[in-house]
């Protein structure tokens, strides 16, 4: 029985995630090494990677920050009731229990050109949502637990007696923070920080909303290739996620180098 379950399980593996890589990787190159570099290198693909990667740095970047200090709050906010803590844990799992798609909904209902908020920040000159800021907060939305929920067993597990311990000795928040807490979490964070790149690279449905999918203005790696693949251009969609799987496979790696450092500390 255990040769079998281990039988089936490379089989699931090999079915759900080696052949359809395969199969990417080989319709990438359907019209050769040039057509792959055609795919590309046009100005529409050029400008969804770049897009792709500008929204990776600033959810990346938000997220460490939010993400940590919301982990802080929930672990070491004594002066937090454990009613407003059950809350505040409730809205941090929203993400997993809401459809990105209705996510990215929320996001136009609240933010849009037609609501209140939006209105103003379009009377202003700054538009939220079917641009940058709004595909920004729509991937932010999303990947917004990831970082919470690696960092918090970290925070629960090494307790706070040697921050008490360091502020008994004089040292301010954030000294105690750099010297005693950030020695602790890191590998955490960096834990954290690969799962926000990975999700940020590969979210579709909260982006395909709030962005519109307008070709070189609002258009991600991940909706140029349901764009391509709705238009019939299978060479050009496989190269593109072939690149987007590349990175991937390498954040993968990092992701368990970052898991078995975690573990050594």
């Amino acid at each position: 029985m255990r040769r079998l379950w281990i039988g089936l399980t490379y089989a699931v593996f090999i079915i759900l995630l080696i052949i359809p890589l395969s199969r990417i990787a080989i319709g990438a190159f359907d019209k050769g090494l040039d057509g792959f570099a055609e795919g590309l290198l046009r100005p529409e693909a050029l400008h969804a990677l770049m897009m792709t990667g500008l929204i990776v740095v600033f959810v990346t970047v938000l997220n460490a920050l939010f993400g940590i200090m919301m982990a802080l709050y929930l672990v070491r906010a004594n002066w937090l009731s454990r009613k407003i803590k059950g809350i505040l844990n409730s809205i941090v799992d929203l993400p997993y229990a809401v459809s990105p798609v209705i996510g990215g909904l929320m996001i136009v209902l609240l933010l849009g050109p037609d609501s209140i908020i939006g209105g103003f920040f379009e009377g202003i000159g700054f538009k939220v949502v079917y641009a940058f800021p709004g595909m920004v907060i729509a991937t932010l939305f999303v990947t917004f637990p990831l970082m919470v929920r690696e960092v918090m067993p970290v925070l629960q597990e090494i307790g706070n007696d040697q921050e008490q311990a360091a502020a008994t000795l004089g040292a301010y928040g954030w000294t105690t923070f750099r010297k005693v807490t950030w020695p602790s979490i890191r590998w955490a964070v960096v834990y954290g920080l690969v799962l926000t790149v990975a999700r940020s690279l590969g979210e579709f449905g909260a982006v395909l909303v709030v962005s519109g999918n307008i070709m070189n203005k609002t258009q991600t790696a991940t909706t140029l290739v349901y764009q391509d693949v709705e238009n019939f251009n299978v060479a050009a969609a496989n190269g593109v996620a072939l690149v987007l799987a590349a990175f991937s496979v390498g954040l993968l790696l990092l992701m368990e180098w970052a898991k078995k450092r975690k573990d050594v500390h």
